[in-house]
């Protein structure tokens, strides 16, 4: 999720295609596991200390969001899931911005990243205007040289108003507002809300492909970049779950949408990949 307005941008977009053009790839070669999350544990229990940490605020997060980020919205189910719940309430949290909605955002910031390979989740996302939830990647020199200098990866971004689309997206130095990157649909634009889904990326020293359910969408490399772009996934990335409310990019909720959500995420696993 972009940490730039990404509204004023729409008009000079980048990515391109739908689920239409997916294909099914051959087997991927050999991989390791390096790292995952299974989610187990009893219902109500806090998600793994020593693979998440929490952004906590309510700050808007660069694209005028909504919500104020706890970690009290994030608790496993006890059926094997992470939960991540999206509540309409008044709420004023430790930064003292007051907010009337909650949810949970979630990284492995400072306890994993890793340059190249596969990153996937299984998740069922919530759904309604305003609703946008993510997964995606920062690079982990965030803190060094900021963004968009370090990168940004998004495996799976769906807005509300578009519940049969998901959208993957990198960005970066020159083309940090609309990125590059692709829309994807399901077969007979099935609602992504109405189930689990896997959504994963394969990425390179030059490559980066988005898959759902195997099924490969969208493959961009160096030469998708802007004129004057930069290329700046060549170092490790750590991984984000959240789900904003509002935003620039989908707006807020309006009388259609009912609270409280839920985003259940089965499985969070990354592995490596022998050189192609």
């Amino acid at each position: 999720m972009s940490p730039l307005l990404r509204a004023f941008a729409l008009g000079s977009l980048l990515f391109w295609g739908c689920g239409s053009a997916a294909t099914t790839p051959s087997p991927s070669p050999q991989k390791v596991l390096v790292f995952s999350d299974e989610f187990e544990g009893a219902a109500g229990s806090s998600p793994d200390p020593s693979k998440w940490t929490f952004d906590i605020g309510g700050g808007g997060w660069g694209n005028n969001e909504l919500e104020s980020y706890r970690s009290q919205n994030a608790h496993l189910d006890g059926n094997g899931n992470l939960v991540v719940e999206i509540d309409h309430e008044a709420f004023t949290g430790s930064d003292g911005i007051a907010r009337n909605y909650t949810s949970a955002r979630l990284k492995t910031q400072g306890l994993f990243a890793q340059a190249y390979g596969r990153f996937e989740a299984r998740i069922k996302i919530p759904k309604g205007q305003g609703i946008w939830p993510a997964f995606w990647m920062l690079g982990e020199n965030i803190d060094q040289v900021g963004w968009p200098t370090c990168g940004e990866i998004d495996v799976m971004e769906n807005i509300g108003r578009e519940p049969a689309i998901v959208h993957g997206t990198f960005h970066g130095p020159g083309y940090a507002g609309a990125g590059v990157g692709a829309a994807y649909s399901l077969p007979g634009n099935a609602p992504f809300a109405d189930d689990f889904h896997v959504y994963a990326i394969e990425w390179d020293a030059n490559t980066v492909k988005w898959f759902v359910d195997e099924a490969l969408y969208e493959t961009r490399t160096r030469a998708d970049l802007p004129p004057g772009g930069a290329w700046v996934f060549d170092h490790p990335f750590f991984l984000l779950l959240n789900v904003a409310v509002g935003g620039g990019w989908p707006g807020p909720p309006d009388q259609t949408t009912v609270f409280p959500q839920q985003m259940l995420v089965d499985y969070v696993r990354v592995y490596t990949l022998p050189p192609s």
